[in-house]
């Protein structure tokens, strides 16, 4: 056989190593197609002088876009037979990505346990992306249900990864020479400091986008990610196709400029859950609220930890009295991302 039918959950072992194909030159068309697929309009990554004037050599690519860009890799030998993506944990970003860059992924599979039903299981991969001097530029957890090939062949021994609930201050990675005492407010958008935000402090992004069909089609392909509930109308009983978790992330993440406009860059990811499906017609509507802070060594520069929430329904709506997510509930995020002070 020619073809890739993907991997089921049998097929992987845990320790298994795997070298995700097609390496990628990052252009300046992810930047454009980034901010035309969302509102998106962080300063760091619109402007090469605003990033100049915060000690970087030019403007990186938006985080999540370097994010999607290692992720989508990794689909076809992880998640072409996902029934969903749980989660993610101790996600870092090490080093920004630019435009010239050349990216790839390899992932690591840390753990696996089978579910009741025998018919799928948790696989949990750990994810590094490099550059084309071989540094790592972004490091993660997902775990990913996925389908058996065979209910009947035999479950693996079950191993559950130890994971952390946060990544802690002391571990951030703050780009090289980032430096936020000659910081812009005005070319920001916004007047608000690190220190103009207590914890928990929430926020309604107040903004609203209704997603399209071709929006979300034209990202996932952007993104080459290739999960068949993605694309194929016929993979999934209801006959929609479902959209790529990423959109969404990058959709709140956008809408969230309107309170947290100086909230610059991503630098870690705490956890993760896409809670409910989305699909083609859904408003997503974003609130955050304020976890945590910390200092860091950087000049002007502070961290918040932030979580973020992406729904169809009110702000501030997250759970309901059983604990489980409420039914609008797409996304909750929790990251980490760097202020000036």
């Amino acid at each position: 056989m020619k073809t890739n039918p993907g991997r089921f959950f049998e097929d992987y072992t845990l320790g298994q190593q795997i070298a995700h194909a097609v390496p990628r030159t990052v252009s300046g068309g992810e930047r454009a197609l980034y901010h035309a697929l969302y509102p998106a309009r962080h300063a760091i990554y619109s402007s090469d002088l605003f990033a100049e004037s915060c000690g970087l050599m030019k403007s990186p690519i938006d985080d999540l876009a370097a994010f999607h860009l290692i992720f989508g890799k990794t689909v076809p030998d992880i998640s072409l037979n996902a029934v969903a993506n749980l989660g993610y944990a101790e996600g870092r970003w090490l080093r920004p990505v630019w435009v010239g860059d050349t990216l790839r992924s390899v992932s690591e599979v840390i753990g696996l346990k089978q579910n009741s039903n025998g018919k799928s299981g948790v696989v949990w991969v750990r994810t590094t992306g490099r550059n084309q001097w071989d540094e790592p530029v972004l490091d993660y957890v997902r775990w990913v249900m996925v389908r058996k090939r065979d209910p009947d062949a035999p479950a693996p021994e079950t191993v559950v990864p130890d994971l952390a609930d946060a990544v802690a201050p002391g571990d951030l990675v703050l780009p090289e020479g980032l430096d936020f005492l000659q910081y812009d407010f005005a070319q920001a958008g916004e007047p608000h400091r690190w220190g103009d935000y207590a914890v928990g402090e929430r926020i309604d992004h107040v903004d609203g986008v209704t997603i399209e069909e071709s929006e979300h089609m034209l990202a996932t392909r952007l993104w080459q990610n290739t999960a068949k509930v993605h694309f194929d109308a016929m993979a999934r009983p209801d006959g929609r196709r479902l959209i790529y978790g990423g959109h969404v992330m990058s959709l709140a993440r956008a809408l969230s400029f309107n309170g947290l406009a100086n909230a610059q860059m991503i630098v870690a990811l705490n956890g993760g859950a896409h809670a409910n499906p989305c699909f083609a017609g859904d408003t997503v509507r974003a609130w955050s609220e304020v976890l945590d802070r910390a200092e860091t060594a950087a000049p002007g520069v502070g961290a918040v930890r932030l979580r973020l929430v992406a729904t169809k329904g009110e702000a501030f709506a997250l759970r309901g009295e059983d604990g489980k997510y409420l039914p609008d509930v797409l996304l909750d995020l929790d990251y980490w991302a760097l202020m000036p002070v």
